[in-house]
């Protein structure tokens, strides 16, 4: 079944224009969901707005949005109003600059989307902005409504089609340094660090989604399965949580010996302590330092 598109309307690159649609990226059909329901007599419930002052229930017809201008005073403002506010980007989009991905810090980026063709006259002049900017290996910046919210947003070459990700506002991001400025600058032993990085080497896979598995959401199927069924559900011990590690030198070596990777089998570098031992024996010295006492 072809999803609903989120949204319908131009892509515009100076004169050439064509029929464009946008489709969520993500869904969550196989998400558990829940009702809520009333305990005593099983049925579903439904929400309703209630008076603040009076205890009364709100009809629909009476319902309708304020927009705060002092305490406990507000400006109504009727959906026809916000109806009948139209911008360009409302219903096209214009490619009016073009930048490398990679210069978009990924703190900027928000949600994406799929932009494709919506309709066959169309394809002609989409491909002929998707296989340009392909070409240059750049991708284009534009403004579209989506919600009845303005975004940037940012369209690249995807297959056959493209990908657009709308972009945050500069004022809606919190810039690193107010996080984080309060950690304090360390000192590092570099092989510590050597250690950390071996385990990294031995540990590097290629990223695959489809390994990515929800087991929150798999222990909860279990437990619906199971009640349903009749059955206990299945007791599942919370995991200890970690303390902070005390001796970090003796943990990085641990950690090592438990991944198994101690020495590295493939010819690559041995871990520091291995490679030490290793210099000390060739040099006739004990690996604490001192020289090798001849038999």
């Amino acid at each position: 079944m072809t999803p609903r598109p989120a949204w319908k309307g131009y892509l515009k690159l100076s004169l050439v224009t064509c029929a464009v649609q946008l489709t969520n990226v993500t869904t969550n059909a196989e998400r558990v969901s829940f009702r809520t329901i009333n305990r005593e007599t099983g049925n579903t419930v439904k929400r309703q707005y209630i008076d603040a002052v009076t205890g009364k229930p709100v009809e629909d017809k009476n319902e309708v949005k304020g927009y705060p201008i002092d305490k406990d005073q507000f400006l109504l403002v009727e959906e026809d109003e916000i109806e009948a506010l139209h911008i360009e980007s409302e219903h096209t989009m214009s490619l009016d600059g073009f930048v490398d991905k990679s210069e978009i810090e990924q703190i900027y980026l928000d949600t994406p989307y799929y932009l494709s063709p919506s309709d066959k006259v169309s394809e002609e002049a989409f491909a002929v902005i998707r296989d340009a900017l392909a070409a240059r290996k750049m991708a284009g910046l534009a403004s579209i409504v989506l919600y009845r919210r303005e975004r940037p947003a940012v369209i690249e070459p995807l297959g056959k089609g493209m990908l657009l990700t709308t972009l945050r506002y500069q004022n809606t991001v919190r810039k690193p340094a107010t996080v984080f400025d309060d950690i304090d600058d360390v000192k590092i032993d570099d092989e510590m660090i050597e250690l950390a990085t071996h385990i990294i080497d031995k540990k590097r896979i290629k990223f695959d989604p489809s390994k990515f598995e929800d087991h929150f959401e798999n222990a909860l199927l279990e437990f619906i399965r199971a009640k349903k069924a009749g059955r206990e559900p299945p007791v599942v011990k919370p995991s200890p949580q970690p303390s902070n590690v005390v001796n970090l030198f003796d943990a990085l070596k641990k950690s090592l010996a438990s991944e198994g990777i101690a020495e590295d089998e493939d010819g690559g570098k041995k871990p520091p302590s291995t490679r030490r031992a290793s210099k000390a024996a060739r040099k006739g010295q004990e690996p604490g330092g001192g020289k090798r006492k001849s038999a």
